[in-house]
């Protein structure tokens, strides 16, 4: 067989995306046939390479015949958002059947924040879902301290810049939609939509504008929602469901070929 990436074969064996398999790389947690490797890239053979993620040996290969699940969770807070457990960390996975396939989450939601969670071990969907590219569009509801006014939410649409905490280098984040719920002189209620495949750091952009965030909720994910869903339950996707969120990633991908985006917003 071939040698492949790394944070390809990691994301098909169920850890994480490949951006966040990545991270762990530069983090040290990654080893490979005994020697940990921190330096990108780096090719694998899965039929042959030994690898482990914090001392823990993963599985690199699944059965053919090993049935593709996608999973909607609708997260709870103080439950992490991670396949490799540290420490007494709540994982969101453990809300989750045993007997699954070992299933990976599709992108990130902070352990404090609520909402919308999916889980798959379709490696292909997990990429285009979250790929810079194919940006599918995720909603939230977060409950700010203070009046949010209508400069303030021209300025969210326009985009915030921040500073990548690993790299230092500026990055805008734009809220393509911002609705207000509810408008009070202590608190304000506001929906937003973001269509970027990073974590959309809602917190620093609101902290920066003078709103400290006090809930989040994350209430859609493309066509995907948590209604009838109680925190800490899950279900599976209709079939309806996994072809309205593949078509999601086509309809985008076709519409950004041949585009040109900001280095921040590739990966």
């Amino acid at each position: 067989m071939m040698k492949q990436r790394i944070q390809k074969v990691l994301s098909a064996a169920g850890i994480d995306s490949r951006r966040h398999v990545e991270e762990m790389v530069l983090q040290g947690r990654v080893a490979v046939n005994g020697k940990v490797v921190m330096r990108l890239p780096i090719l694998i053979d899965p039929a042959h390479d030994r690898v482990t993620i914090d001392g823990e040996k993963i599985r690199l290969r699944r059965g053919d015949d090993e049935p593709l699940i996608y999973v909607l969770l609708h997260k709870p807070k103080n439950v992490y958002v991670t396949n490799v457990a540290q420490g007494e960390q709540k994982r969101a996975i453990d809300l989750l059947p045993v007997d699954f396939p070992r299933l990976y989450p599709v992108g990130r939601l902070d352990h404090d924040a609520r909402g919308v969670l999916l889980f798959t071990n379709d490696g292909d969907l997990t990429h285009r879902l979250t790929h810079a590219r194919f940006g599918v569009p995720k909603t939230y509801r977060a409950a700010v301290e203070g009046t949010v006014t209508p400069q303030t939410i021209e300025l969210l649409k326009k985009g915030v810049w921040l500073a990548d905490p690993k790299t230092g280098r500026g990055f805008k984040s734009i809220a393509s939609h911002v609705r207000v719920i509810e408008r009070g002189e202590r608190q304000t209620i506001i929906e937003i939509t973001v269509k970027e495949s990073r974590n959309p750091e809602l917190r620093r952009m609101m902290a920066k504008l003078g709103h400290r965030v006090r809930d989040l909720q994350r209430i859609k994910f493309g066509p995907l929602s948590t209604e009838g869903l109680a925190p800490g339950k899950w279900r599976l996707l209709t079939p309806g469901e996994i072809t309205r969120l593949r078509a999601a990633t086509e309809h985008i991908g076709e519409s950004s070929r041949g585009s040109h985006r900001p280095k921040h917003q590739r990966r």
